[in-house]
C-alpha cells in the first residue's frame, strides 16, 4: 500500500513538471544567434507569473536570476566575453531550454527602404552586379543573417515574424539584403569575428514609419492613428513598421545601425533631418545598451519623375543631419545611381563606403578614409569663384573626367553650367554667363553622375550655397 502511494505521489510529480510550460523566447532570441561581444545583452522572455528563471550561458557558466512578471515576462542583461563560440544558454524554469551554436562577435541592424531592402538575387527585372559570384562566395559560419518579414501594426508589438538565425549559404543569402550582407561579409573579414546581421526592410517607405509615437510628439502636424482606429492600415502610416518591425527588436544587444532610406520623404525633405534625427535619438533610448553609431546612405541618383518632388533638397536635408545627429555618418552616392533604375545595380560599392565609416569611426581604423568631401566655403573674386571642401587631406581628383556638375548664379538667380578646374584642395569656377557671381551648386539635382572626388575615391557631397 506505501508503495503505491509512493508511487503515485512520484506520478504526480512528474506529471506537473512534464505539464510545465518552458520557457518562450522571441524570434530573435535563437538557436545559432550572435550576441554583442564585451557587453551586458538583454536576454528576454515569457514565463507563468511569478515563476523563477534561471539562465545560464556556458562561456563562464554564471548563472542569472530573475522572477516573471504578472504577465509572465522577464528580462535580464548578460555579460558577454570577447568574440567566440560556438556556446550554448540554457533558460530553467523548472523545466530546461537549451539555445545551441550561439556565437559572440558583432551585431548589426540594417534598415530603410527598397534600397536597403534588395537582395542579392536582385528584384524582377532589376539585377544586382556580381549576384551569381557573391553567391559562390558565400558560405560562412562566422556570418549570421536574421530577416524579418514585412509586418504592420498599430499598437507595439512584443514578437515578430522572421527567418530566424541562419549561417550565411547561398539560401540564406541570396534573399537578405544586398547592402547588409556585403557590410557584414565586409566586416566578418577586417574583424576576424563573428558578425549578426539584422534585416528588417520594406520598399517604399516614409521614415515617419519607422518611428514610434513618442518620437513624433515634436510634430503636432504628423497624425498618429490610434490602435482602435478602424481606418485600412498602410505601411506609410505613421509608427505602423516601428511597431510591428523594430520594437519586437529592442534591447537586442546591437553595436549599431546603417540605414538607405528617403526617396518616399521627398514632399517633406525640409523636416526630413529632424525626423531622421528624432527616430535615431528614440531607437538609442529605447535600446538603452549606448549612443551605437548610425550610418546612413544619401538617397541615390535617378530621374524621379513622379509627383513626390525633387531629391536634391532630400539629399541637403541627409546632409543637415550629420550635425543633428551624434555619432553618425553619411555615405554619398552620387557615382553609383542609373537614370532609369531607382534601384541601382552596383549594390557592392555602398555597403564598402559603410564598411571604411564603421572601421575608422566604430573600431579605430586611424587613417582610413571614410567621410566624403563636403561644401566649406566660397570666395568671389570678379566673375571667379573658388570652392572649398573639408574631408580633402590630399586634394581633389576626377579621374581624367571633365568636371561637369557645377552651376553659377548671378543676382538674377539664373543658374548656368560652370567651366571648373581644380585648384589646391578646391575648385576654380567660371562662367561667360555670370559677370557677378552670388551662388553655386554642385550635382544639385535628381539625376547626375559625380565626377569630382578626393583622391581617396570618395564622390563630393552635392550642396547649394543659396536658398532659393
Amino acid at each position: 500500500m506505501r508503495n503505491r502511494i509512493l508511487f503515485g505521489i512520484a506520478l504526480m510529480l512528474f506529471c506537473s513538471a512534464s505539464i510545465r510550460a518552458e520557457v518562450t523566447l522571441p524570434a530573435v532570441i535563437a538557436d545559432s544567434m550572435v550576441l554583442q561581444q564585451k557587453s551586458e545583452v538583454a536576454l528576454w522572455g515569457w514565463a507563468k507569473g511569478g515563476t523563477r528563471i534561471i539562465v545560464t550561458p556556458s562561456w563562464d557558466h554564471h548563472p542569472y536570476t530573475t522572477v516573471a512578471a504578472g504577465d509572465g515576462s522577464w528580462r535580464v542583461r548578460v555579460a558577454t566575453p570577447a568574440a567566440g563560440g560556438p556556446y550554448t544558454i540554457s533558460f530553467d524554469d523548472g523545466k530546461k531550454k537549451v539555445l545551441r551554436e550561439i556565437l559572440i562577435g558583432e551585431v548589426w541592424i540594417c534598415s530603410g527602404q527598397s534600397n536597403m531592402e534588395m537582395p542579392v538575387k536582385g528584384f524582377g527585372n532589376q539585377p544586382v552586379l556580381h549576384s551569381t559570384d557573391l553567391l559562390m562566395d558565400s558560405r560562412n559560419p562566422q556570418i549570421r543573417l536574421f530577416r524579418l518579414e514585412r509586418a504592420m501594426s498599430r499598437k507595439p508589438e512584443t514578437e515578430c515574424k522572421a527567418t530566424g538565425w541562419q549561417p550565411a549559404g547561398v539560401m540564406s543569402v541570396r534573399d537578405f539584403s544586398a547592402v547588409g550582407y556585403q557590410y557584414a561579409k565586409i566586416l566578418q573579414e577586417k574583424l576576424k569575428v563573428p558578425v549578426g546581421m539584422i534585416m528588417t526592410t520594406w520598399g517604399g517607405t516614409v521614415v515617419e514609419a519607422w518611428m514610434n509615437q513618442h518620437s513624433l510628439g515634436a510634430f503636432p502636424e504628423i497624425k498618429v492613428l490610434g490602435e482602435a482606429d478602424t481606418a485600412k492600415i498602410n505601411k506609410n502610416e505613421p509608427t505602423v513598421l516601428y511597431n510591428a518591425m523594430v520594437q519586437p527588436l529592442v534591447g537586442f544587444g546591437i553595436r549599431g545601425v546603417i540605414w538607405y532610406q528617403g526617396e518616399q520623404n521627398r514632399p517633406n525633405a525640409a523636416i526630413y533631418d529632424r525626423l531622421l534625427a528624432a527616430m535615431v535619438k528614440e531607437w538609442r533610448e529605447e535600446w538603452k545598451c549606448g549612443e551605437w553609431p548610425f550610418y546612413y546612405v544619401q538617397i541615390a541618383p535617378y530621374a524621379y519623375n513622379d509627383k513626390l518632388g525633387p531629391a536634391a533638397p532630400l539629399r541637403e536635408a541627409q546632409q543637415r543631419a550629420l550635425a543633428l545627429i551624434p555619432r553618425s555618418g553619411m555615405v554619398v552616392s552620387m557615382d553609383v545611381g542609373d537614370e532609369h533604375s531607382i534601384h541601382p545595380a552596383n549594390k557592392t560599392v555602398i555597403p564598402q563606403r559603410l564598411a571604411c565609416w564603421a572601421l575608422a569611426d566604430t573600431y579605430g581604423w586611424a587613417g582610413l578614409p571614410h567621410a566624403s568631401p563636403v561644401y566649406q566655403r566660397m570666395r568671389v573674386s570678379g566673375d571667379t569663384v573658388i570652392v572649398g571642401f573639408d574631408n580633402v587631406p590630399n586634394g581633389l581628383t576626377t579621374f581624367g573626367r571633365p568636371i561637369a556638375g557645377f552651376e553659377i548664379a548671378g543676382e538674377d538667380r539664373r543658374f548656368f553650367p560652370a567651366k571648373a578646374r581644380i585648384v589646391s584642395r578646391g575648385v576654380q569656377l567660371l562662367t561667360d554667363s555670370v559677370k557677378a557671381p552670388v551662388a553655386v551648386r554642385y550635382a544639385f539635382k535628381d539625376w547626375i553622375m559625380a565626377d569630382l572626388f578626393n583622391t581617396e575615391g570618395l564622390p563630393v557631397a552635392p550642396f547649394r550655397t543659396d536658398s532659393w
